[in-house]
């Protein structure tokens, strides 16, 4: 709870935007598990619903304090990811750092024995998280990449907010989407990219990218 509470002060401090120390927090809870083959009902979960809940305080109080108004262009680019679905859906993903990728694994209540190289690992695939992320928030949005990339409406890149699913094509061989994440900000995501990993904070900005979609 110390180094989370630095991280935030330390974006306050530095003025950076709320952005800068939610992305600090999914950073420090993501190399603070200690173990990445197992989940436990004593992890980083617990903690990371409350420090989220305070930076999310600390952040309603600062912009009822603010007396200017951001831009139009900053407003597109640093989206409040402290409100509304989409902040539900964040939250719930970032709870799940550190959690094994299993292929064909995990739905709408959380981690599960994927199938196939996945069927011996308790996770989430890619879809499988961003369907569990979404369903806290009360959102079906399919199981498999492909029926979420349908789910929602097309976003420019430029204008990705918390909560929307980014799409990647990363098979040439194969046109469509195969990976998905969920933004927690404009510029970054959280994902269960690929057997041998775990849940994590990844750019954005990568090969492959297809498009957003909003929910």
């Amino acid at each position: 709870m110390a180094n989370a509470q630095a991280i935030i002060d330390a974006a306050n401090s530095l003025g950076l935007p709320r952005e800068a120390a939610i992305i600090g927090l999914a950073t420090a809870l993501q190399e603070s598990a200690q173990d990445e083959t197992t989940i436990s009902d004593h992890g980083w979960g617990p903690q990371a619903h409350a420090i989220i809940t305070m930076l999310s305080t600390r952040s309603k109080t600062a912009n009822a304090a603010a007396t200017t108004p951001c831009s139009s262009q900053a407003s597109d680019t640093l989206a409040d990811p402290t409100s509304g679905r989409g902040a539900i859906a964040v939250r719930a993903a970032l709870t799940m750092l550190g959690v094994p990728y299993s292929w064909g694994g995990g739905g709408p209540a959380g981690p599960t024995y994927g199938i196939g190289r996945g069927a011996r690992t308790l996770g989430f695939d890619c879809s499988g998280l961003t369907e569990y992320a979404w369903a806290q928030a009360g959102v079906r949005i399919g199981t498999t990449t492909y029926e979420q990339w349908r789910a929602g409406s097309p976003v420019p890149k430029s204008r990705i907010t918390p909560g929307d699913l980014v799409f990647y094509e990363t098979d040439p061989t194969r046109p469509g989407p195969d990976h998905v994440g969920l933004a927690i900000s404009a510029t970054h995501m959280v994902n269960a990219p690929h057997t041998g990993a775990v849940v994590r904070v990844d750019i954005i900005e990568r090969a492959g990218y297809l498009g957003a979609g909003r929910l």
